[in-house]
C-alpha cells in the first residue's frame, strides 16, 4: 500500500523555526492533496494546511503568515516550513496523503505515524 515516514519534529524556542517533511512510498499511481494536521490529546485532529497537486494552498487562520506548506511532486514528499512559532503550535503534527494505488482505482487517505513539535524556552 502507501507508508508515510514524517521527519522533522522537535524541540525549539519561541520565535524559532522548523521544517516538517513527509514522504510517501508504496504502490503509488497517483497523490492529489498533501496536508498537514495537528492534534491535542483529547482533541479533534485540526488542519493546519494543504496543497494540491497544482499546488494551490490552504492554512489555518493561526499559522497563516508564519507556515509555508510545499510539495515534491516527483518525490511524493510534502514539507511544512514553521517560522515564527509560539507555545501555542505545541502538540503532534501528523501529514495526510490523498493518494490513488491503481488506475482508475479509489483515492484512499493515509495519515503519517506523527511528529512532536515543541515550542518552549
Amino acid at each position: 500500500q502507501v507508508q508515510l515516514v514524517e521527519s522533522g519534529g522537535g524541540l525549539v524556542q519561541p520565535g524559532g523555526s522548523l521544517r516538517l517533511s513527509c514522504a510517501a512510498s508504496g504502490s503509488i499511481f497517483s497523490v492529489s492533496v498533501m496536508g498537514w494536521y495537528r492534534q491535542d490529546p483529547g482533541k479533534q485532529r485540526e488542519l493546519v494546511a494543504t496543497i494540491t497537486s497544482g499546488g494551490s494552498t490552504n492554512y489555518a487562520d493561526s499559522v497563516k503568515g508564519r507556515f509555508t506548506i510545499s510539495r515534491d511532486n516527483a518525490a511524493n514528499t510534502v514539507y511544512l516550513q514553521m517560522n515564527t512559532l509560539k507555545p501555542e503550535d505545541t502538540t503532534v503534527y501528523f501529514c495526510n496523503v490523498l493518494a490513488r494505488v491503481g488506475a482508475g482505482g479509489p483515492t484512499y487517505s493515509y495519515w503519517g505515524q506523527g511528529t512532536q513539535v515543541t515550542v518552549s524556552s
